[in-house]
């Protein structure tokens, strides 16, 4: 199961939450995504454990848990939806005037 961990403070380190949720069971991974541009944490990270009554039990116990002087929201992670892009005008403006004569 794919476990979302949010309001991560910025600092913590992917070990740091691997000994946390290690202490409810197997992890797989721990994945804290960082901005492009600056490097930093994002504020929150993905935990994947691979026995479901093990990562809810970690979700249970970790949702609230006070880590580094905040406060955990820890839930189960939705999948992206994935819609098609952000898509266009959708007017053909841009193909009409490409295709005439200067």
């Amino acid at each position: 199961m794919n476990i979302y961990v949010g309001n991560l403070p910025f600092r913590a380190s992917s070990d740091e939450l691997q000994n946390i949720f290690a202490a409810h069971g197997t992890v797989a991974r721990v994945t804290i995504p960082v901005d492009r541009e600056t490097g930093r944490s994002r504020g929150f990270a993905f935990v994947e454990m691979p026995n479901d009554a093990e990562a809810s039990e970690a979700i249970n116990s970790l949702n609230g848990f006070e880590f580094m002087g905040r406060m955990l929201k820890v839930n189960e992670a939705r999948p992206v939806e994935r819609n098609g892009g952000g898509g266009g005008r959708g007017d053909n403006r841009f193909r009409e005037r490409r295709n005439q004569d200067y």
